[in-house]
């Protein structure tokens, strides 16, 4: 039989359409298999941005950073220095988590493990400010950090032992010296710049007059490159403060940290009235002490802070949720410490009852080293920070003002200030510093040798030197560096102080993203950074190697002590040259491999 036309077209349609299909699924297939090999054999290098300070914030920073990128770049990594200031860079590294690595100082070193907990402790790990910048989740560095916030004596020097080789090993951040505090000094109008330490508050309490100071000199004038205390006074500002020296001046603080522990400072003294798991401490307070303003400092002010740093919207944040604790907004450079606290109660006007959580009473007086708060000012600062009456994010006004004019209860107040210029502060006549009582802190230090407490911004260490040398300030209130240290040994009205810092030059890392979330990774970058070399050439010698936080004090163990070499991550390399066989073998060690020369992914 014939076959019609229309039968004719339907079958090559049919054919054509078997044709086509078999077509797309072979490509289909040929897709799916391009795809697949792309995955195994096309990675992209491994980069990372390296964020750091420009050379006129800092005079270390930036030298260190270059070095480190450079052998990183050895090592096939490709790596860029981002300068930033210092204000921008704890906003992105502390507040927005905007970072790969970080080389800057870290957190000032306190004589106590518990300075760990809050840096490492996986709780803190999603949270803002120096709690856990870096992401760190380690179930093993958790186990001593809270171990050792319970223990005593020989047992507590075990734990923190341990709990040091467990961060070395993993390396949330790498530490790499810890410089000299170099300070250029006028001789003419006070002493005591020697046993003075200028990073901490008390340091300019311990000044005297000379015997040649003229009865008109009582301002003491300071040369500084850091402008953040002319804009912003806000204790509880996380890139605004780093050591809080000045605000250190303005506000109280219940105790002062000193190398045995912690002493009363507006305390009068402290009574452990419960001794056990969950110690509780009568605090009396020193009697007749007022604000800046006139109102008089309470019991009430004491409990109403620890419950402002705890949460800076006073339960706000979570008022229509069935959950308010999850909707807290600490304040977040005080948190490590304050999450001591389970309750704060004012018995009397002068009497506050503190009940801790389960610790051991030396880390419990930790928790008395924040400032204290004048409920009349800051209660008002609890509601969400707002733009032009426009609320935005999760901030309370607390946390975002700059908080000027302060109100506080320390041995100096606010006069005036000029933004990026200067900062004018008087002495308090009213502290109990200047009454004279006789306590273990006036015995520490006395009154204010000046009436006036003048800071003057500059642009560079070099340009601080020069206004010191010019008899315009009386000392440089940021640490100099190296560089200067011929200029100020040559001239004659100048005296050169260098002391040992406690506020050591770090790597952070963000281990929240790969492969910065491997141990292996980070271990093996450590080891291709050579800290002698850094200590030799961008310290030019005013620095002193280390690998942990608490390296010289009571609590290094030995075994981890800078002996020539780093014990735990040492150099794959000699004197400032990476060995690239070394570092490259290390890295495939660690799960990684090379194209090209590349440091790429997992094998």
């Amino acid at each position: 039989m014939a076959q019609s036309s229309n039968d004719r077209t339907v079958r090559r349609r049919a054919v054509l359409g078997t044709l086509a299909a078999g077509t797309s699924a072979s490509l289909g297939g040929c897709l799916r298999r391009a795809r697949s090999i792309a995955g195994w054999n096309a990675q992209d290098q491994i980069s990372l941005r390296i964020k750091t300070l420009p050379a006129d914030s800092d005079p270390y920073a930036l030298g260190a950073a270059r070095s480190i990128a450079s052998w990183y770049g050895a090592a096939g990594i490709d790596a860029q220095v981002v300068p930033v200031s210092e204000e921008e860079l704890l906003r992105q590294v502390l507040l927005g988590n905007d970072f790969d690595v970080f080389v800057a100082r870290g957190p000032g070193r306190n004589p106590d493990p518990d300075v760990l907990y809050g840096l490492l402790h996986s709780q803190f790990a999603d949270t803002r400010g120096w709690q856990n910048p870096f992401g760190f989740v380690d179930l093993d560095v958790d186990e001593w950090l809270e171990t050792q916030r319970r223990v005593d004596g020989d047992r507590r020097r075990e734990v923190a032992a341990d709990l040091q080789r467990s961060i070395v090993r993993s390396q949330p951040f790498t530490v790499l010296a810890f410089p000299d505090d170099i300070r250029a000094v006028r001789r003419a109008n006070y002493e005591n710049w020697r046993i003075a330490n200028l990073q901490s508050s008390l340091g300019y309490l311990v000044l005297e007059r000379t015997t040649e100071t003229e009865e008109s000199a009582d301002v003491l004038r300071i040369a500084t490159t850091d402008r953040r205390a002319t804009e912003n006074l806000n204790p509880l500002s996380v890139e605004y403060r780093r050591s809080g020296v000045f605000t250190g001046l303005v506000y109280d603080t219940i105790g002062y940290f000193t190398p045995e522990g912690t002493s009363p400072w507006l305390a009068d003294s402290w009574t452990f009235t419960e001794t056990g798991d969950s110690p509780r401490v009568r605090v009396q307070l020193r009697s007749d002490q007022q604000w800046h303003d006139g109102e008089p400092v309470t019991a009430e002010d004491v409990a109403f802070t620890y419950a402002l740093l705890a949460d800076t919207s006073l339960g706000k944040a979570g008022e229509e949720t069935d959950t308010p604790a999850d909707s807290r907004i600490p304040a977040p450079r005080f948190q490590g410490r304050t999450d001591l606290v389970d309750d704060v109660i004012a018995a009397e006007q002068d009497v506050a009852i503190f009940q801790f959580a389960d610790c051991s009473p030396r880390v419990a007086t930790r928790a008395f080293t924040v400032p204290i708060l004048p409920e009349h000012v800051w209660r008002e600062r609890t509601e969400p920070a707002s733009i032009s009456g426009i609320e935005v994010g999760t901030a309370t006004e607390a946390l975002v003002t700059n908080n000027i004019p302060p109100v506080g209860s320390g041995p100096f107040r606010f006069v005036r200030n000029t933004p990026r210029e200067s900062l004018v502060l008087e002495a308090n006549p009213d502290h109990f510093l200047v009454g004279g009582t006789d306590s273990e802190a006036s015995r520490t230090v006395g009154p204010p040798a000046f009436d006036r407490f003048v800071v003057q911004v500059v642009g560079s260490d070099d340009a601080a030197v020069g206004v010191v040398a010019e008899g315009d300030a009386d000392a440089t209130g940021t640490p100099a560096g190296a560089s200067t240290v011929p200029r100020i040994g040559r001239t004659q009205s100048l005296e050169l102080v260098v002391k040992e810092s406690h506020i050591p030059y770090l790597v952070g890392y963000n281990t929240r993203t790969a492969p910065l979330s491997n141990p292996r990774f980070r271990q093996t970058l450590a080891r291709i950074v050579d800290k002698e070399y850094l200590t030799r050439e961008v310290f030019e010698g005013y620095a002193r190697p280390a690998t942990t936080l608490l390296s010289g004090t009571e609590w290094e163990p030995s075994d981890l002590q800078w002996d020539g070499g780093d014990p735990v991550a040492p150099f794959l390399g000699t004197d400032g040259e990476v060995d690239v066989e070394r570092a490259r073998t290390a890295f495939r060690d660690a799960g990684f491999r090379y194209e090209d020369g590349r440091l790429v992914g997992g094998a």
